[in-house]
């Protein structure tokens, strides 16, 4: 890691324009990511700028520079005039250039910018010219983290940045829970509130801000929607876009709802199905010697990690479903 970080400090201080990208779907780890390196880099003196594919949810409207991202779903001439005039462009939380989505993705590809990944998914894609991707990372907030630390610079990271990378760190690790979880995680997270990130308040910002229309989406979920299969020790939910209406749903309403499912006892694998758009969203997650990662990208065009990773489906809700029920059987341990 020492010598890409080194590779990447030289590109910042020569560039003269950056833009720092993460995938469609923003989540913690993304928005955390992007404006903690923003603030970072702001300190700087650099000239940046943030471009998603689309807004974030509801819940991250909170993070410090949140309105300044550009996003290409409704600002797509911005979004484009940026990433073809920059120089230097960041991929933060993803590694490969589709998952920007179609009409973001061919301006990311035209640009001709240097191109640094940051990023701790499997199977990374050839498109970058440094790379920092390390899969037993917990998040790419960590590894922006220690790409600072690895030049030096950590003294830089002040209470804004600091509750950006807390964010990523804290959303991805499902509050400290999964494997992924270290030591370094844990002396990262030490490290950001000795700097004067306050943690509590981050939590309490993403986890208790629930409206009365999303508690009642999630409690229809899993009151009427919920199916068992106590035989292989896995559990899905559904949702049809019907459904999601008569709930008044809003972007971010399902967030860490499969994790709910997961919580179950006797449950290793978790997975929502959500319809929206003519598309079927799938999140998958697993816990002890069950993984997923192999199952989402076999049969729903998807990928991620061992333990938690996202897929789609342009099949009906009820089509996708019976998929999973079919194939699931073919991902469980062998006794």
């Amino acid at each position: 890691m020492e010598d890409s970080s080194q590779k990447i400090k030289e590109l910042v201080d020569q560039a003269q324009s950056i833009v720092i990208t993460s995938h469609k779907s923003p989540d913690g780890d993304s928005i955390g990511s992007s404006l903690g390196l923003f603030h970072i880099l702001k300190t700087w003196g650099k000239n940046v700028q943030v471009v998603h594919p689309d807004p974030a949810p509801e819940f991250l409207h909170w993070v410090p520079g949140q309105e300044q991202i550009i996003d290409f779903e409704t600002k797509a001439e911005q979004a484009s005039k940026a990433l073809q005039s920059a120089d230097l462009i960041f991929c933060l939380d993803y590694n490969e250039p589709s998952r920007v989505g179609d009409a973001m993705q061919a301006v990311l590809v035209a640009s001709p910018a240097n191109k640094v990944m940051i990023d701790h998914h499997l199977h990374p894609a050839d498109f970058c010219q440094v790379v920092i991707s390390e899969t037993t990372a917990c998040s790419t907030c960590e590894l922006v983290y220690k790409w600072l630390e690895a030049i030096n610079q950590l003294d830089d990271i002040n209470e804004i940045s600091g509750a950006c990378i807390y964010l990523g760190i804290m959303t991805d690790t499902g509050s400290f829970r999964f494997p992924s979880v270290s030591a370094s995680t844990h002396e990262i997270v030490a490290g950001l509130i000795r700097r004067g990130v306050k943690h509590y308040l981050i939590h309490e910002s993403v986890y208790d801000t629930n409206t009365v229309d999303r508690i009642k989406l999630r409690g229809f979920a899993l009151s009427e929607k919920l199916v068992c299969l106590n035989d292989i020790h896995v559990a899905y939910a559904s949702l049809s876009e019907a459904e999601l209406k008569k709930y008044n749903y809003q972007k971010g309403d399902t967030e860490g709802l499969v994790n709910q499912i997961l919580g179950i006892q006797g449950i290793k694998m978790a997975v929502l199905f959500v319809e929206k758009d003519g598309k079927v969203k799938i999140s998958f997650r697993a816990k002890g010697d069950y993984f997923v990662n192999e199952l989402a990208k076999t049969h729903f065009e998807g990928g991620g990690h061992a333990y938690a990773s996202g897929g789609i489906s342009s099949e009906s809700l009820e089509k996708t479903v019976g998929k999973f029920v079919t194939f699931v059987k073919d991902f469980i341990p062998k006794a």
